[in-house]
């Protein structure tokens, strides 16, 4: 049986659900997460910096760091990152590297407004219970002119990709956290793609929040995104789009 919408906390119960299951399943995250992308999460955040092109250095943040991957890679390339994220128990399990991370919740960052050159999240959007507000806060904190790169899951088009894809995301992964980690948090987070807005919508939630020339990057045949975009100096009002897909409560 696929993971589906029964995996999945309802709107209301989301926040403290995925922060508890993300506090369980922490012990084990990096060596889960090496095991079922075959070690290419690497690149992908490899990628991902090199999508912002910044000259080093400059401030960045990691939104969402888990255990703090993407801000140390940041910091290796010369960067001033500090990671954010709600976990106590992932922060606990980060070897920080001399970078800061910091407790808080995403849609309320204690930075100031406009001091970040550059924001990034690494498969944290479907994780958020506010997408729309973590959007509005990344861009108060990000300085106009300045760069965003969010990487996240996406689903190949071709069919026997799609077909591929699914087995072993739908299948395969739940089964290795189980037998590592957490069952349940295994099928939630296959299930949580449901949670991810189209890339159009994503794309109108960044302009109403005042990004402009959004790019989207296929990697892995389609199996992983990089979103990119640029801060613009006008101050809009924000739009919320619809974030969730049919059929999730």
């Amino acid at each position: 049986m696929e993971p589906g919408a029964s995996d999945l906390p309802n709107a209301s119960e989301k926040r403290a659900r995925v922060r508890e299951m993300f506090d369980t399943i922490a012990p084990r995250y990096d060596l889960v997460n090496r095991l079922m992308t075959f070690g290419l999460d690497t690149r992908w955040r490899q990628r991902t910096i090199d999508l912002l092109g910044l000259t080093a250095p400059s401030h960045v943040v990691d939104v969402g760091c888990g255990t703090g991957d993407l801000a140390r890679a940041l910091a290796r390339h010369g960067h001033r990152s500090v990671g954010i994220d709600l976990s106590i128990g992932m922060l606990r399990q980060a070897d920080p590297g001399g970078v800061p991370l910091v407790l808080s919740d995403a849609a309320m960052m204690p930075l100031a407004d406009r001091t970040m050159d550059a924001a990034v999240s690494g498969f944290a959007l479907r994780n958020f219970s506010e997408l729309v507000a973590v959007i509005v806060e990344i861009a108060r904190v990000v300085k106009p002119g300045g760069r965003i790169a969010l990487l996240e899951v996406a689903q190949p088009e071709g069919r026997l990709l799609k077909t591929g894809y699914k087995l072993w995301f739908n299948h395969a992964v739940p089964k290795i956290g189980g037998w590592l980690s957490d069952r349940a948090a295994y099928r939630y987070l296959p299930a949580s793609v449901a949670y991810l807005p189209r890339y159009s919508d994503l794309a109108g939630m960044l302009s109403d929040a005042g990004f402009v020339g959004m790019r989207r990057d296929l990697l892995t045949g389609g199996a992983v995104q990089i979103i990119t975009a640029t801060r613009s100096g006008t101050t809009r009002t924000v739009v919320t789009h619809v974030a969730l897909a049919e059929g999730i409560p």
